[in-house]
């Protein structure tokens, strides 16, 4: 879940962007899911709303990163900052651990990093747990 300041601002969001669909929708309160994910559930919440401790009733500040895996990153990428124009916080990379990514902005300082998991150089792919291994 996901405190927010803009329900209608963050629904927009992961709708348009990320392919989640509504479940549930009130002015306060959304549910989201993905259809090749349905038990998986992504929820907003009016950060004001009174179900939140009095104390704790404050937008994200940030530091939230969600990571969302994909088959192609460079087509998401192309997709997201190239023709979307989301904001991008982290260029399209490959890193030597293992993975090819960027990361966009998301509303209420949430972070979205796309990835396709890649070969680990050599120094990386020792360091996975037996049995444990990049998939690529």
């Amino acid at each position: 879940m996901i405190a927010t300041r803009d329900i209608a601002a963050s629904r927009h969001f992961y709708a348009s962007h990320l392919g989640f669909e509504v479940t549930f929708e009130a002015d306060w309160y959304v549910s989201l899911h993905r259809p090749d994910a349905p038990q998986y559930e992504l929820a907003l919440l009016d950060h004001t709303h009174p179900t939140i401790p009095e104390g704790y009733r404050s937008p994200l500040q940030g530091g939230l990163l969600l990571n969302f895996e994909v088959d192609d990153v460079d087509a998401e990428h192309h997709r997201l900052v190239g023709r979307a124009g989301l904001p991008e916080l982290v260029s399209l990379r490959t890193e030597a651990f293992g993975q090819r990514h960027f990361i966009v902005a998301a509303p209420d300082g949430v972070m979205i990093d796309v990835i396709t998991v890649v070969p680990a150089t050599a120094e990386y792919a020792g360091q996975y747990a037996p049995g444990h291994t990049s998939p690529l």
